[in-house]
């Protein structure tokens, strides 16, 4: 996974961390987990606040 796959990151997380509600994650936990998920490939660096708020849209979205 790279970070424009945000709604393979959103289900993955969904899957991870059932027990979160994706609402109020922090950005900069949102952006660890999302590099320890299993599968994902890149570079940490390469995520900025958008790509984040698409990750959390998208895991608010899956939760629904």
């Amino acid at each position: 996974m790279k970070w424009t796959d945000t709604l393979d990151i959103a289900i993955a997380l969904a899957e991870h961390h059932p027990d979160v509600d994706p609402q109020y994650v922090r950005f900069t936990d949102l952006h660890r987990w999302v590099m320890e998920l299993p599968g994902f490939d890149d570079d940490a660096n390469r995520s900025g606040e958008k790509i984040l708020e698409a990750i959390q849209a998208a895991w608010i979205e899956e939760m629904d």
